[in-house]
């Protein structure tokens, strides 16, 4: 498969993204951790303020990085912008408008997955990135599609059945388009986004099946 832009191209959208948004990489950073413990320490609003966090998440994707910056080099990046924007107003519309969408952390394989999913994103894909040679401020950075995405898939871990498909479905789809970087660009530690692909896709087929249930949990 060739690709519209070279490795150093891909690196320096990057670049020229670190360098442009500098410092709101922290604040992006700092609503991960909010909802990370929103999910720890669920209150009656959890449900509406990581919806809200992750409506964020992925609009800043659309417009902040594929509109603004990755359609410089790729022409798909309008339709990746496209569909990241569709996927932020879907948690807005399911989470907060329409407060379907709860979370809550628990002793089941699906929570530990999630959690295993949030700490890759945002310890272990930035560690990796380092190691892997890229330093500021061509490091990917949360905010940006891959950690993202991870991390979303690992939030969503943590829902509470029963739950709207459609808040999945975008994540997952990113899953499968982004993991490319890891055989066509030589990321390795997007490899991440085969795992988070496996629980999107499980979260996808069995809505209805988790141990937590909306009624009936402690």
């Amino acid at each position: 498969m060739n690709l519209p832009f070279t490795v150093d191209q891909f690196y320096g959208v990057f670049r020229a993204y670190n360098e442009a948004v500098w410092p709101a990489q922290w604040f992006l950073l700092a609503l991960a951790c909010v909802a990370s413990l929103l999910v720890a320490r669920p209150r009656r609003w959890t449900g509406i303020a990581t919806s809200a966090i992750l409506g964020i998440l992925w609009l800043w994707l659309g417009l902040a990085y594929h509109l603004a910056f990755f359609a410089a080099i790729n022409p798909l990046a309008h339709a990746f912008a496209a569909v990241s924007v569709i996927g932020g107003l879907v948690f807005l519309w399911q989470g907060v408008v329409r407060r379907r969408l709860d979370f809550r952390l628990s002793r089941s394989v699906r929570s530990t997955a999630g959690v295993a999913l949030v700490v890759f994103a945002l310890a272990v894909y930035p560690a990796w990135s380092i190691y892997a040679g890229h330093r500021y401020p061509d490091l990917p950075t949360f905010g940006l599609p891959c950690p993202t995405t991870i991390f979303t898939v690992g939030v969503l871990s943590f829902l509470v059945a029963p739950y709207p498909r459609s808040a999945v479905a975008v994540p997952v789809l990113w899953c499968l388009i982004g993991a490319q970087a890891a055989f066509l660009l030589g990321v390795r530690q997007d490899l991440g986004l085969l795992a988070a692909a496996a629980v999107g896709v499980t979260l996808l087929a069995l809505p209805s099946t988790s141990v937590i249930q909306r009624h009936g949990a402690s």
